[in-house]
């Protein structure tokens, strides 16, 4: 089992860019698929993007491809999520989370980060 941390979250302008990182303790993290999902006040959490085991591997929701990276660094136990051409809609708090296989779906989650909070201003 690993612990997962988020750092990197704050208040950005419309347009600019944030890099959020994922450090994992414990056991195993390049055996977990590492996924993060993101829940804005008042909506229901919703996937952003997830990388493989390996790292060679990536997925997106329709709404961060071309503008979000989901990148890993097993050796440093490490995920991160580089979001850039960030908007307002954008905000919220954004979760690390590990599962067996790359998936969208909350309910084959493992284990989850605190979160990070995210705020786009215009």
């Amino acid at each position: 089992q690993v612990q997962l941390v988020e750092t990197g979250g704050g208040l950005v302008q419309a347009g600019g860019s944030l890099t959020l990182s994922c450090v994992a303790s414990g056991r195993h993290f390049r055996a977990y698929a590492v996924v993060w999902f993101r829940q804005a006040p008042g909506k229901e959490r919703e996937f952003v993007a997830a990388v493989s085991r390996g790292g060679d591997s990536t997925h997106y929701h329709d709404s961060a491809k071309g503008r979000f990276i989901i990148s890993r660094e097993n050796d440093k136990a490490t995920a991160y999520l580089q979001m850039n051409s960030l908007k307002p809609e954008d905000t919220a708090v954004y979760y690390c989370a590990t599962s067996p296989v790359p998936t969208s779906d909350s309910r084959r989650i493992t284990t989850w980060g605190q979160g990070t909070q995210v705020t786009v201003s215009t």
